[in-house]
């Protein structure tokens, strides 16, 4: 049996923390021994209906105490498990069901396991020729006991969230899963007596699955899981779970600790919450700016946040979840490099005055790891040399299941091209400074979406999280960009004006070119992936 397999149905026997669902309004605590004989029992339910080694099992449920067992179920059954997209109220369910259509064709699964709140999708997804089995209906077989699982089986195939095109999941495998989970578990220097999980992220994103369900599960550690949308509705809740349950670890993205912020400092009375028990506070998923984490510091200071438990990090699907987190205890460490070198040339040199800008350094690589970083040429370059980012080692998934086929995520010598530009500094410390893909190119000098967005959010007026910076192509092929923002005041055209103003002046000052348009826009108007990620080329059509 896998060494993933057998580690996790061992911790679950033994360990004496446990697994928090329900919250707020209907805690329910359970051993990870109660979790494995609900994921016997639902191993028992996938038998009957045929679910075995090597099958793709695609799961549509919302609540993480249904999750977990069905996932660990999936297992004990040698297939894999992919956590599908999920429809909102306002998703037009025929369209989702053709698009979970596709999803399932590629992944070639005959089935999908669904539970509530989504079960009124079911029908539809019948209506499309999937077969359909219910949870509750599942936990009341007969109990059975795992199948042996190589070492080589893929456990999860997860979709990635920011795909344009066709459906593409990262094949990730047992040995990518304990590989993985061992380093985070010495990187966070964890301690499985001491230290309690608070997470709300969503369970179809890799930082919310691999991370904060299925990495917590395998270790038997004690895991308080909400869901996004009781986040959504109640951001303090965040911060009383940490305070009720004496948190000590939480993840998110960017934007996440920067509603955090928002409602400590707007909406939070003095005293409410005690967040002083909180040492590791992982920001990942999106680049990690200075400014938010510098501002959530300042929010949570008399709610007894320490500094030195923020945790920057990086990370993608295809190495697992994790690449590298700052060093423990060490919270927001930045490197202050000339604006105008790195723009322009493409090093990152030290700077403490005149044009400078500050980027978070995200620490070494996590141990399997290892990281290079390549100009266009393929040449591997020095120490903050700008260029893109390459990882390789035992975490990375072999490829991709596409509606292709299989597509390697490796070179021949088993490099992964992230897209990512960034540089290593003399530490060794990995340090991001935006996607490829997005770079906005403008007279041989590179202008960083990130720093166009985080000018134009500092506008008063603009609302936090949503601006966009789009890349265009000018006349004879002179590339230029269009900045969206999002705001209340969208209907007011003397406030539109002062808004778009405001934006090409912060713009400007910023990185010393100007939009050559900015459009204010209603709110909920710019795309997002499902993690809350800006979706840069869906946008270009809101600004030309």
């Amino acid at each position: 049996m896998s060494r993933f397999c057998d580690a996790m149905y061992a911790n679950a026997k033994t360990s004496t923390c446990g697994f928090v669902t329900g919250e707020p309004h209907a805690p329910l605590r359970q051993s990870w021994a109660e979790v494995h004989e609900r994921a016997r029992r639902i191993a028992g339910g996938l038998a009957a209906a045929g679910v075995g080694p090597g099958d793709a099992v695609a799961v549509l449920a919302g609540e993480p105490v249904e999750i977990a067992p069905t996932a660990q179920a999936t297992w004990m059954r040698g297939a894999s498990v992919t956590m599908l997209h999920q429809p909102t109220p306002r998703t037009n369910l025929l369209a989702w069901a053709e698009e979970t259509r596709r999803v399932v064709d590629t992944l070639g699964s005959t089935t999908v396991v669904v539970s509530e709140p989504f079960m009124a999708a079911a029908p539809v997804l019948v209506e499309s020729g999937v077969s359909v089995l219910v949870i509750a209906d599942l936990l009341t077989a007969e109990p059975i006991d795992p199948l042996d699982v190589d070492e080589e089986s893929v456990g999860l195939l997860q979709l990635t969230s920011g795909s344009t095109g066709p459906p593409k999941a990262v094949r990730i495998t047992h040995r990518n899963l304990v590989s993985n989970a061992e380093a985070m578990f010495v990187g966070a220097e964890f301690d499985i007596d001491t230290d309690v999980i608070v997470s709300w992220l969503p369970l179809f994103h890799d930082m919310g699955m691999t991370g904060f369900l299925v990495v917590p599960m395998y270790f038997g550690a004690e895991l308080v899981k909400i869901t996004p949308m009781d986040f959504l509705r109640d951001v303090l809740l965040w911060a009383r779970l940490i305070d009720q349950y004496k948190g000590t670890m939480t993840a998110a993205p960017n934007f996440a600790y920067a509603l955090l912020a928002k409602r400590l400092r707007n909406q939070a009375q003095p005293n409410q919450f005690d967040l002083s028990s909180l040492r590791w506070a992982l920001s990942g998923a999106e680049q990690v700016e200075p400014e938010v984490v510098e501002d959530l510091c300042d929010a949570g200071k008399p709610f007894g946040l320490r500094p030195e438990a923020i945790v920057p990090a990086y990370g993608m699907a295809e190495t697992t979840v994790a690449v590298s987190f700052s060093m423990s205890g060490s919270g927001l460490m930045t490197d202050r490099v000339d604006a105008d070198m790195l723009a322009v040339l493409h090093r990152a040199v030290p700077a403490t005055t005149g044009n400078v800008r500050r980027l978070a350094t995200l620490g070494p690589a996590l141990a399997g790891l290892q990281v290079r970083v390549i100009d266009h040429d393929a040449n591997v370059l020095p120490v903050r040399g700008v260029g893109v980012i390459q990882v390789r080692g035992e975490p990375l998934s072999p490829g991709y299941t596409t509606v292709g086929g299989f597509v390697s995520t490796q070179d021949d010598q088993g490099w992964y091209d992230t897209g990512d530009l960034g540089y290593l500094t003399e530490e060794s410390h990995i340090v991001v400074c935006g996607r490829v893909k997005d770079v906005i190119i403008m007279g041989g000098r590179n202008v960083y979406p990130t720093d166009v967005e985080r000018a134009s959010g500092r506008v008063e007026g603009v609302r936090s999280g949503c601006s966009v910076a789009v890349r265009l192509h000018g006349e004879r092929s002179r590339e230029t960009f269009a900045v969206a923002v999002e705001s209340a005041a969208f209907e007011d055209r003397a406030e539109v004006r002062r808004i778009q103003r405001a934006v090409a002046h912060e713009v400007f000052g910023e990185v010393d070119v100007r939009p050559c348009k900015v459009v204010v826009l209603a709110p909920g108007s710019i795309p997002k992936t499902p993690s809350g990620k800006l979706r840069r080329a869906h946008a270009l059509s809101l600004v030309q």
